[in-house]
């Protein structure tokens, strides 16, 4: 009886749109919502973020304010499971929480092909290599920026040559600037001639990391600056604590967002089944029986919460996969990505709230007195 359905929804179409605009807006913030939990998740979990250490000055917070000796590296490869060590200096336009944050990381134009896994859109390393002032941009950055491959892009008292424009399997890396590690350490401002704002410390596969994090520690005691070392996911969870805290209460919009559904889709039931009320009495009388009319409730229910959450979520990873978004603070960056993942999981919360709103309504119209019903002006 899909045609009495879709003709029943038809025939209060403002109503209808209005409902289904309703959850479409809903499903899109949810889904926006969401987003930012993953993007978080991709960047605090997954094997470079277990396998990895961030050696970092002590009690320091912003990139600007952590300097350390970049001949720290030479005894951090000393330590048995140490594979490599990359020194990183990093400079960025905005420690605080920003949408349009922009962070340089400096390193060896080797090391940072060897160890990130990018792939150019456009340009090349030969460039990377031969300039000074070359740098590669992510493509993020370069979309919210209007870069292109050989312009010139200045911000404070930084200016590089735009040497390629790449894409990576991970997220966050679209969102950065990598130049070489000597051009900013003696950038005008920057000033860290011989200094490093961190160390990346690659691990073999049989070292332990929260050993071979205390034993660095333990090695750089003696030396100039106090050094803490964490594995890299839960440096980045330290750095951007204060989003975390954020993205957790933003949770609480998600499922606002549900409940909003919910009640939307809920009301415009309830409605339409007391507006029919003599019409699934007329039912029964001819022989449809009340599981049945149940059914036929619920359909109209999941069909327009599955309506607008298909076009809500349609939009959203839309949006996601062509902004660009990225929100950031002291260097550290979570970027907003559509995912398949993502994409069922709201489909199926819209299916599933559309049952859940629909269920009250659809008993009431299985188990109306027809007498009394028929009775009703």
């Amino acid at each position: 009886m899909w045609k009495y359905v879709l003709k029943t929804l038809w025939r209060h179409r403002s109503r209808t749109l209005l409902t289904v605009s309703g959850s479409m807006v809903a499903m899109f913030v949810f889904c926006f919502v969401g987003a930012v939990q993953h993007g978080l998740d991709r960047l605090t979990s997954g094997a470079e973020a277990d396998r990895n250490l961030i050696v970092f000055q002590e009690n320091r917070f912003c990139p600007t304010s952590s300097r350390l000796p970049e001949d720290y590296a030479r005894q951090i490869k000393k330590i048995d499971g140490v594979n490599e060590v990359m020194p990183i200096q990093v400079w960025t336009n905005n420690c605080r929480a920003s949408l349009d944050i922009v962070v340089f990381n400096g390193a060896s134009p080797e090391q940072v092909r060897a160890t990130r896994p990018l792939k150019f859109q456009d340009g090349s390393w030969q460039v990377f290599y031969s300039r000074r002032d070359a740098a590669i941009v992510g493509k993020n950055v370069a979309k919210r920026r209007g870069l292109d491959v050989g312009d010139q892009f200045s911000i404070g008292d930084l200016s590089v040559h735009v040497a390629g424009i790449f894409s990576s399997e991970v997220p966050s890396e679209e969102n950065l600037i990598y130049t070489g590690l000597e051009f900013l350490q003696y950038t005008r401002g920057v000033d860290a001639a011989g200094l490093v704002t961190q160390l990346e410390v690659s691990l073999a596969d049989t070292a332990d990391p929260d050993v071979v994090a205390s034993e660095i520690d333990l090695r750089l005691r003696a030396g100039p600056v106090a050094t803490k070392t964490r594995r890299k996911g839960a440096f980045q969870a330290s750095t951007l604590s204060d989003l975390v805290d954020l993205i957790g209460f933003a949770h609480y919009l998600g499922y606002a967002c549900i409940g909003l559904v919910l009640s939307l889709v809920a009301t415009t039931t309830v409605m339409s089944v007391q507006d029919r009320i003599q019409e699934y009495a007329v039912l029964q009388t001819i022989g449809v029986r009340p599981l049945r009319t149940m059914r036929l409730v619920l359909a109209e229910s999941i069909l327009l919460c599955f309506a607008g959450g298909s076009i809500g979520t349609v939009i959203a990873m839309l949006t996601l996969a062509t902004a660009g978004l990225a929100i950031g603070a002291e260097g550290a960056t979570i970027a907003f990505r559509p995912s398949a993942e993502l994409m069922v999981q709201s489909i199926v919360v819209s299916v599933f709230v559309g049952a859940i709103a629909g269920f009250a309504p659809a008993v009431q119209a299985a188990t109306v007195p027809i007498a009394t019903a028929l009775q009703k002006e």
